[in-house]
């Protein structure tokens, strides 16, 4: 593998021209790919399970109740103390804004508070009704600013009227200008890294070369496939983060072996053979995890994995190609300048042996880590399992008006509903009644309601609304828990429970509906697969590890380790989001449900980023045990050559993700948050300080494996030993091995 990847850099390093061409060409075509057949505009944000009880009686309710098959807008009137919404008047500006309403973009139908029955007690306030027959997801923001543009145009005297409603509970995760802060934050830890702009310049070009080429691509594909605004976002945050983060495994590799005086050419080979086989490992794991996604059976988790994937993806196929490429343009010019620090710091890591003493942060951290090793691991590990303690009580949802910005429309009209009418009013159930085998539709249809009007946490249900043809009928049922509380959960499986004596004692099937049992029926599905998604990602990283290592200690204690990170980082969301502990530091002023599929793909992009910390890091430990034999002394060597890189990358990885809290797309600002916590835990607290501890503990026994299972695993040469041969052969032909590019200086 390492000798392959060399070849390949110094083809790219030789043909750089065609190398840079061809990737020109590549994100021409995909730009113009973009702009013919898809673009931002047909981005969505599609949260549904095909299959189950829920999306299937919205299937059916588009033939029996088109008008009301979509999503539904809310109209909240309000007076104040002592003023009544029944007045004439006030019935006159509830009709002038209605009339508004029903003139607004794809709008259905509009029920009046009249229709609806949503009259607080108190006649202080009042609730009607904006129908649309297509899903929330393919509502388009233009659409939903038409409508609230149209209902406060119109006159409506003194009622306050705001809008909300299910119809806004999917907000687009667009990235804005603010996520910059993590670009300018990684081009500050570059140059301080390298101490060269040059240096630092390539890693961010190559990185931006390959998001543009990733987001073109995935935007080309929203005509054909429904791709939610989160998947491309996704994609562009762990695109960008890792291509940054692969490009500084490289440069830095390459940097290193200019110092030691190889040509500019050999030194791009040996970076890439070496680092760039840790790059090639860790990202198809990336690749892997997450087209891994595909497997739990839910299409938008599978569009969302596959899109990272790409990205991914591309980010090494840049890595390995464009970047050698640049490397040959950049020629010399990167060579640290003779009694630079950069230089000082190359020489002295050239020095392996143990006694020469910390030469850098990272390994001076590391000799605290291992002075007491066990006291560390014990440590380490009760400090990660505190934080993680929080995630016992993790709820799952999906984020609803509740936790929308604050002084938005929709978290008005939530806020107004809850005071006025219960929370429940804020997501009311859907129950699609089949009366077609009933001899009596009508009287079915009514008992059917007054069975679910005597269910616990029931404050109403409307009428039956029987459909066209009399083999349907709809029933509207507010709980009185919010949406996203436990007890309406407990209310859906309670109806469903009672549909077997229902269908006994009306002949009618009963099924539940709607925006707030589509949330549901999503969370269980998705809460059910994180345990086998768990499993089938730590029993990968142990398969791959062992290969690499070939060892029996690294691969199960990169896996606790990758646990203990997770765990970690489910602990912190969970205390942040849904109990509110320090949460407003983030700009978080309501606390929600943790988001449904954030588990799964915290599990899948955090397990990548830890193998590559994980190899990064350890190889050069191997590399150093295998030519010195010292355990101590590799492990002070890893951390020497490689501590001070995997420091670097992960500030970088963490400054990109923070950088998209910001958001005020709550799925976007938990699924970046707990990114973010993840790999800073993982890289410092694990990678930094657990790793160390577990190996110096172990000694010997880390890199040891039984004879029969060494001889039977292959040899993937990730720390690109083999590359000694072949550079001989290389420097023994002097025909464009040594040549630099034209123009190139000595610094």
């Amino acid at each position: 593998m390492a000798s392959l990847l060399a070849r390949i850099a110094r083809f790219a390093f030789r043909r750089r021209r065609l190398v840079v061409a061809l990737w020109l060409l590549a994100a021409t075509v995909a730009i113009a790919c973009m702009a013919v057949f898809g673009g931002a505009s047909k981005i969505n944000q599609t949260f549904t399970v095909p299959g189950s009880q829920s999306q299937q009686a919205l299937d059916r309710m588009k033939q029996a109740f088109p008008a009301s098959s979509g999503t539904n807008a809310q109209i909240v009137f309000t007076l104040p103390a002592g003023q009544s919404v029944t007045t004439a008047a006030a019935e006159r500006s509830i009709t002038s804004v209605l009339a508004a309403a029903a003139k607004a973009p794809e709008v259905a139908q509009v029920l009046s508070p009249s229709q609806t029955g949503a009259v607080s007690p108190q006649r202080t306030a009042a609730i009607a009704e904006v129908e649309y027959q297509v899903s929330g997801a393919s509502l388009s923001t233009s659409t939903l600013d038409a409508l609230k543009s149209a209902v406060q145009s119109a006159p409506h005297g003194n009622l306050q009227v705001q809008v909300g409603g299910p119809a806004f509970n999917n907000g687009a995760a667009n990235p804005g200008a603010e996520d910059l802060v993590g670009v300018l934050v990684a081009v500050i830890v570059l140059a301080i890294t390298f101490g060269s702009l040059v240096a630092a310049g390539l890693p961010l070009l190559s990185a931006l070369f390959g998001v543009v080429i990733a987001v073109a691509a995935v935007l080309s594909l929203t005509g054909a496939v429904d791709i939610s605004s989160t998947a491309l976002t996704l994609s562009l945050m762990i695109g960008l983060a890792v291509g940054i983060d692969y490009a500084l495994f490289i440069v830095t590799r390459h940097r290193s072996q200019l110092a030691r005086g190889m040509a500019a050419q050999e030194a791009a080979a040996t970076a890439a053979g070496t680092a760039g086989s840790a790059v090639l490992f860790a990202g198809l794991t990336v690749v892997i995890a997450m087209a891994g996604l595909s497997v739990v059976g839910i299409p938008f988790l599978t569009v969302m994995g596959l899109c990272a994937a790409g990205a991914v993806f591309i980010a090494v196929a840049v890595a390995l190609t464009l970047l050698p490429a640049f490397l040959g343009f950049a020629g010399t010019r990167l060579t640290p300048k003779p009694g630079s620090r950069t230089a000082r710091r190359e020489a002295a890591i050239t020095d392996t042996a143990a006694a020469s003493g910390p030469v850098n942060g990272a390994e001076r951290w590391t000799r605290i880590a291992i002075r007491r090793p066990l006291a560390t691991v014990l440590i380490v590990v009760a400090a990660l399992a505190g934080l993680a303690w929080p995630a016992h009580s993790m709820s799952l949802g999906l984020p609803d008006n509740a936790t929308a910005p604050s002084g938005s429309s929709q978290r008005a009209a939530y806020q107004e509903v809850t005071a006025d009418f219960g929370p429940g009013f804020n997501g009311p159930l859907l129950v699609l009644a089949d009366t077609s085998h009933s001899s009596a539709p009508a009287a079915a249809a009514q008992q059917i309601a007054g069975s679910l009007k005597a269910l616990p946490d029931v404050a109403a249900v409307t009428a039956p609304r029987l459909s066209a043809d009399g083999k349907a009928a709809l029933i509207q049922l507010v709980p009185k828990s919010a949406p996203s509380d436990q007890a309406t959960k407990d209310l859906v499986t309670g109806i469903r429970d009672q549909a077997g004596a229902l269908e006994h004692g009306t002949g009618a099937t009963i099924a539940v509906t709607g925006t707030t049992a589509v949330g549901i029926d999503v969370s269980s599905k998705l809460g059910s697969a994180i345990v086998p998604f768990a499993i089938v990602v730590v029993g990968l990283s142990l398969v791959l590890l062992l290969l690499v290592f070939r060892s029996l200690v690294v691969p199960v204690k990169a896996a606790l380790g990758f646990l203990l990170s997770v765990g970690a980082s489910f602990g912190v969301v969970v205390a942040l989001f849904q109990q509110g502990h320090l949460a407003k530091l983030i700009g978080v002023d309501a606390t929600g449900p943790v988001t449904s599929f954030l588990p799964i793909i915290l599990m899948a992009v955090l397990f990548g980023l830890a193998m590559d910390y994980e190899v990064f890091l350890v190889s050069r430990m191997r590399e150093d045990y295998v030519h010195h034999g010292s355990p101590i002394g590799a492990v002070h060597a890893g951390a020497r050559t490689a501590g001070r890189v995997v420091t670097a990358a992960a500030l970088i990885m963490f400054s990109v993700f923070a950088s998209f809290v910001t958001s005020d797309n709550m799925i976007l600002k938990q699924l970046a948050c707990a990114l973010a916590v993840g790999v800073l835990i993982d890289a410092f607290a694990v990678r930094m300080t657990l790793v160390p501890a577990v190996l110096a503990l172990t000694g010997r026994a880390a890199w040891w494996l039984p004879r029969w299972m060494d001889r039977a695993l292959p040899n993937l040469d990730i720390e690109g030993t083999s590359l000694e041969q072949d550079c001989a052969m290389q420097s023994a032909d002097p025909h464009g091995t040594h040549q630099e590019p034209a123009g190139a200086s000595t610094r």
